[in-house]
């Protein structure tokens, strides 16, 4: 008798242990899961997981046995099973070609005009009265865009300062752009003790230009993308309302070596010879249609984001001049790497040649390709300030994503 409740309680507890186990697996992967996958035709889905995980639709599981997804571009809800028994989550499938891309690793140049005028400081004005903000006063506020000015549209510093100085110290109405949104204010200008002139407060830029690196060029869309990441203010840090912009050729002239809490950077300069105009600028990079002909040689596979393994990987770059190398490198897969569109991974550069000329990630190096195990996997987005031999990446296949969406019209929506 002893022996066998010995033995039931024994069965419970294992029970509860298994129970447990299951449910705690069952929340890790619905909060760490990707929700979309592309599978090539013909090709079973898998997972990065240490947990056994089964995709199956309509009863069968998902394989090149699996007739139902037969047609490329075709998108199915697909289920999802533990051990094949246990459903815990559904997620989206999309059926794929082979995509391939050009990797570049070439450094371009970016000529970039804002919607409007970007108000990236709000100061003070010291009149006869002592120190006075018209700007704040009236609510304007760091990071807004300046669109028009007593109904005329305004473009560049010298259109907005010369309304400001012929104001006569009457009301102006200006219109704002603050966070998508259009808002009007009342501004009425100060004379400035110092030169006499109607001033409002404030530090404004309508233009900017820096160097990256191209990513790739997709020859199914005609896009050619880089940077990675989106183009930022470097006051505010957010994106920049683009009304127009363009990239250019670029060569490397120096570099300047990255050390701890100092990140280095690239020098260059502007070839002026265009690639396009920018069509969308976002937080995954700049992309723009191709203008003229871009060297293909170098065609490779992308790789979905479920291939990638913790490990070596490569680096293309370039330091020097125009032409990229490649260098040995690590990567990693953050814990939140399925959950967003950027910065995916950590990547480490090991190579001792890089390390000794740069330090590492430098400013300018945004825009990397990483290839591993043949196909691109991502590429560089950031440099790590406390650490340079490291930076972030992000999914090759999400900035695919994005250049297959782009469209002529849509860099004001979308920037």
């Amino acid at each position: 008798m002893k022996t066998m409740r010995f033995l039931i309680k024994s069965s419970f507890f294992i029970c509860l242990a298994l129970s447990l186990a299951v449910f705690s697996s069952i929340l890790y992967l619905e909060q760490n899961i990707n929700k979309d996958y592309k599978v090539r035709k013909g090709e079973e889905l898998e997972f990065n997981s240490s947990v056994p995980i089964t995709a199956v639709y309509n009863g069968a599981k998902l394989s090149q046995n699996t007739t139902d997804f037969s047609q490329v571009g075709g998108e199915y809800e697909v289920d999802l099973k533990i051990l094949g028994i246990i459903p815990f989550s559904s997620v989206n499938v999309q059926i794929v070609d082979e995509l391939q891309v050009v990797v570049l690793g070439h450094p371009f140049g970016m000529k970039l005009y804002t919607e409007g005028i970007l108000v990236s400081e709000v100061t003070e004005v010291i009149t006869q009265n002592g120190a006075i903000n018209p700007a704040a006063k009236a609510g304007i506020k760091k990071g807004d865009y300046i669109i028009s000015v007593n109904g005329q549209k305004v473009y560049t510093n010298e259109d907005l300062s010369g309304i400001v100085e012929n104001s006569k110290g009457e009301n102006m109405s200006f219109k704002i752009l603050r966070n998508g949104t259009k808002i009007n204010l009342k501004v009425k200008a100060e004379i400035s003790k110092e030169n006499g002139r109607y001033k409002i407060g404030l530090w404004v830029k309508d233009s900017s230009a820096g160097i990256g690196t191209l990513t790739f060029y997709s020859p199914a869309t005609n896009i050619v993308c880089g940077l990675g990441h989106g183009i930022c203010d470097e006051e505010t840090g957010n994106l920049l309302k683009l009304n127009s912009g363009e990239i250019v050729e670029a060569e490397i002239l120096s570099y300047e070596k990255g050390t701890v809490g100092a990140p280095g950077k690239l020098n260059g300069r502007f070839l002026y010879k265009s690639l396009g105009k920018i069509n969308l600028n976002c937080n995954g990079g700049v992309y723009s249609k191709l203008k003229g002909k871009i060297n293909t040689e170098r065609i490779v596979e992308v790789a979905f984001k479920r291939e990638i393994e913790n490990g070596e990987a490569q680096i293309l770059c370039t330091i020097e001049g125009d032409k990229p190398q490649l260098y040995s490198c690590k990567v990693e897969l953050r814990a939140s790497a399925f959950l967003s569109k950027t910065q995916n991974m950590i990547v480490t550069i090991t190579d001792k040649k890089l390390l000794s000329l740069t330090g590492g990630i430098v400013q300018g190096m945004s825009g990397s390709p990483i290839l591993q195990n043949g196909k691109l996997i991502g590429a560089v987005t950031h440099v790590l300030v406390d650490d340079p031999t490291k930076g972030y990446a992000i999914f090759a296949e999400n900035m695919l994503e994005t250049a297959q969406s782009v469209s002529e019209k849509q860099l004001k929506e979308a920037s």
